[in-house]
């Protein structure tokens, strides 16, 4: 299943469970049910943005774009985490008023089914998308997959929380329940903004990821006398890479170009989508920098 169609699956999924919990959360006046609904209804949304974000993402580099356009993944990723902390401070204000003036909840039994029935399609199209979204390196379907095993946990909780609302009869723990279940959210859209936000700017790859791409060009060492200036930075799921190769004088040009398609293809199987840039330089060019 391609891209495009693992996100419509995301779109058709999230759009039954979010009627189904509105619908029983308004019936059953459950605020953690409603406040669900409405994260279920974020998750929504996200998963159009994931849509569209992914198909401008794959677009080809034309004449105003000329490299390319990965970074609206990001840009989506963004913005889904906004989302996801709007969310959270609604559930939390909605709940702080169920605190203050509680009501009894009507059928819980049915409010428990649909937490159930929504977590477990969830947790089916979350590992479904998450796994696609390793393969493809794909940050706004990891951001998109997020949404959906969080609303895994939320489910379960809220379901829990009718359940002892039922056998105890404490209303308070329906606001409660609904409080934490914001902050648990909004702490995962903190991780997920930490990852999608940085690319924005222009952020090099980790250390790690730098030491093995530069592990790479050390592995034909014996054909050149040095690099430097290396610079990195991704894009969406795109790995931009560039830095000078000091070659010798006296190697031919057909022998340059040569070595610099041998580290780009090495580079590539590392990261199928990288953009690698090489310069040349003649061995009068050397500046024996740290690499």
């Amino acid at each position: 299943m391609n891209h495009s169609n693992l996100t419509i699956l995301s779109v058709c999924s999230n759009f039954v469970i979010v009627v189904l919990k509105l619908i029983v959360g308004f019936f059953t006046g459950s605020v953690a049910v409603i406040s669900e609904g409405i994260h279920s209804s974020m998750d929504l949304f996200a998963s159009i943005i994931t849509f569209f974000s992914i198909r401008i993402s794959n677009q080809p580099a034309d004449e105003d774009h000329p490299y390319g356009h990965g970074k609206a993944e990001n840009i989506a990723g963004t913005i889904e985490t906004l989302l996801i902390f709007v969310a959270g401070i609604w559930i939390i204000v909605e709940s702080v008023n169920k605190l203050v003036n509680p009501h009894e909840i009507r059928f819980p039994a049915l409010g428990i089914m649909v937490m159930l029935f929504g977590a477990i399609i969830n947790i089916i199209v979350s590992r479904v998308i998450k796994k696609a979204a390793d393969e493809a390196n794909s940050v706004a379907m990891k951001s998109n997959a997020l949404h959906l095993y969080t609303d895994v946990f939320t489910s379960l909780g809220i379901a829990l929380s009718l359940f002892l609302v039922y056998i105890t009869g404490w209303l308070w723990l329906d606001p409660v329940i609904a409080i934490l279940t914001a902050f648990y959210i909004m702490y995962e859209a903190y991780k997920l903004l930490k990852e999608s936000f940085p690319p924005l700017m222009d952020k090099r790859l980790s250390a790690d990821e730098e030491e093995a791409i530069k592990q790479i060009i050390l592995a034909h060492k014996t054909k050149f006398i040095e690099f430097h200036d290396f610079r990195s930075r991704r894009a969406g799921a795109e790995e931009y890479i560039d830095f000078h190769l000091v070659v010798s004088s006296t190697m031919t040009i057909e022998s340059a170009h040569s070595l610099c398609d041998e580290i780009e293809a090495e580079i590539m199987d590392f990261y199928a989508k990288a953009e690698v840039l090489i310069h040349l330089e003649p061995e009068e060019e050397r500046v024996f920098t740290r690499i």
